[in-house]
């Protein structure tokens, strides 16, 4: 499960991240991600089969890390994520984001906001002025200095974890883990 660079720089903390499931499960699931990812989109619904496996023996932690070289909107769409969790509609934003993955143009994102439930007016002013920069670059450098290189990547209780997750594999990894404790 480990690598050279084995641990999470920054330890999850439920006053900075995104985090569904009780702080109490035995398994934390991190995910480094990438909203215009296409590998990120092909791990997106196979974490949602993975928390409904779970349930509350998951705790589900999402990071951004957008690879803006490669995906031209990637940036700008973890800054409406980030805009959502600002409002309580991070997870509302992460979901609608991932199953629209190939219209994340910013007139497609001014329409998730309204469509999700953002205050528009707050919503303009804070992309306008890039407000979430500083947090995403934040999740960005905790990711590089924890051994990201790509996206998705993934901790499993603070160890990196390198192998395939294909549902069937995740599910016996994180048994494991569960087992073990």
């Amino acid at each position: 499960m480990s690598s050279e660079y084995s641990n999470l720089n920054i330890p999850v903390n439920r006053n900075r991240d995104h985090i569904l499931g009780p702080d109490t499960a035995p398994i934390t699931l991190v995910e480094y991600g990438d909203y215009e990812c296409p590998y990120c989109g092909q791990a997106y619904p196979i974490i949602k089969q993975i928390q409904d496996y779970f349930g509350d023996n998951l705790r589900f932690v999402f990071r951004n890390f957008p690879l803006s070289q490669v995906h031209p909107h990637a940036q700008r769409v973890a800054e409406v994520a980030e805009e959502a969790a600002d409002q309580n509609k991070f997870w509302n934003m992460h979901d609608y984001l991932y199953e629209r993955q190939q219209a994340l143009d910013d007139m497609h994102l001014e329409k998730y906001a309204k469509i999700v439930g953002l205050d528009l007016e707050r919503f303009d002013k804070d992309m306008k002025n890039h407000i979430h920069v500083p947090r995403i670059r934040e999740d960005f450098l905790s990711g590089i200095q924890s051994g990201v290189n790509g996206t998705p990547s993934f901790y499993i209780n603070g160890t990196r974890y390198d192998g395939s997750w294909d549902f069937d594999t995740l599910v016996q990894i994180l048994t494991s883990v569960i087992d073990y404790q």
